[in-house]
């Protein structure tokens, strides 16, 4: 595929333009906040946001046209599977290109309780060398770690040369559910929130691309996937007593999301919202929107071919009957 590029660079990604999500009602029948939109446009920042929504690069065709939907409204399966097929190339596409120049990308994943944001992380790594792209999902800090500098756990997972990582719920930690439940104090929270956009242009000064994504879902789809989840033993574990505890402060958070993007939603590193009450339009929104920031040209190494196998000579394999086999359970 010809070459694909973006009007950002290295280490300076494109400004914030396509806003916060859309209005979505809380159990209160409130809204979250938003940019108010003209015609589609933001009222600042209009170049940028047609770059990253009305004008994709020419090697991702435009799904306007095939918006199929199924018996629940969803997008067609059939539809989403084929073109999820051809951004997960397009993803290997873009990892060799990583690797061959050098590129450090970081990707972070925030958004409400059942979302989505794990399986758009799956669909994405899906494909992908696990050996140059990292998925980071930390868990509660230790004692030790609380009494580091707030990002230094973050810091060591960083990317080196040509690797990618992901980060499945991030830094942002402090100012969404440690503030919301009480883990941090309201001084520790507030020095986040005017250290985390310094911290950040830090991090692209250096030469690392960093794009955030915020995983918007509604009250109702979200309570929808809850009981999914509770009735389902096989993602039962996804449910926590947190995701319980938070689901009862839906106002608190939405309070506490919009805090935090006004002071880190910086032209640096700005950050972009996934329509997700939708997962198949989700995950490929967001795939595609990450394409589209890299700028990476096809770098695919031609095929190799494969030499005859050579003879064993005059190798005497063991007796079959001298080893262990699982029994096969499905003749």
């Amino acid at each position: 595929m010809g070459k694909h590029k973006s009007g950002s660079k290295q280490g300076k990604p494109a400004p914030a333009g396509e806003g916060w999500a859309s209005d979505r009602q809380t159990s209160e029948g409130q809204a979250d906040r938003h940019w108010t939109h003209e015609n589609g446009a933001p009222t600042s920042g209009i170049n940028a946001f047609n770059a990253d929504r009305y004008q994709p690069s020419a090697s991702l065709e435009d799904l306007s046209a095939h918006g199929v939907n199924d018996a629940h409204g969803r997008l067609d399966r059939r539809l989403y599977e084929k073109e999820l097929t051809r951004l997960q190339v397009e993803l290997v596409k873009m990892q060799y290109w990583i690797k061959d120049t050098g590129y450090r990308l970081i990707v972070i994943f925030e958004g409400r309780d059942a979302a989505g944001k794990g399986g758009t992380i799956k669909r994405i790594t899906e494909p992908m060398n696990p050996r140059g792209c990292n998925v980071v999902a930390l868990g509660t800090p230790s004692d030790q770690q609380r009494s580091q500098w707030y990002f230094q756990r973050y810091v060591e997972h960083f990317p080196a040369a040509g690797e990618i990582v992901i980060f499945d719920r991030s830094w942002y930690n402090r100012a969404g559910v440690e503030k919301v439940m009480g883990f941090c104090t309201a001084t520790q929270a507030e020095e986040f929130l005017q250290s985390c956009p310094e911290f950040e242009r830090m991090l692209v000064r250096s030469g690392i691309t960093l794009i955030k994504y915020w995983f918007s879902v509604s009250d109702e789809e979200q309570e929808v996937r809850f009981r999914s989840r509770l009735k389902d033993p096989a993602r039962r574990w996804k449910l926590s007593p947190m995701d319980l505890e938070s689901r009862d402060r839906w106002v608190e958070f939405s309070k506490a999301k919009d805090e935090m993007f006004a002071h880190t939603n910086i032209p640096e590193a700005p950050w972009f919202t996934v329509e997700a009450d939708d997962k198949r339009r989700a995950r490929l929104n967001c795939i595609r929107h990450l394409l589209s920031k890299v700028p990476y040209e096809d770098m695919t190494p031609k095929a190799i071919k494969l030499p005859p196998r050579k003879s064993g000579g005059d190798y005497q394999r063991p007796p079959i009957n001298e080893q262990f086999f699982v029994p096969n359970a499905y003749p």
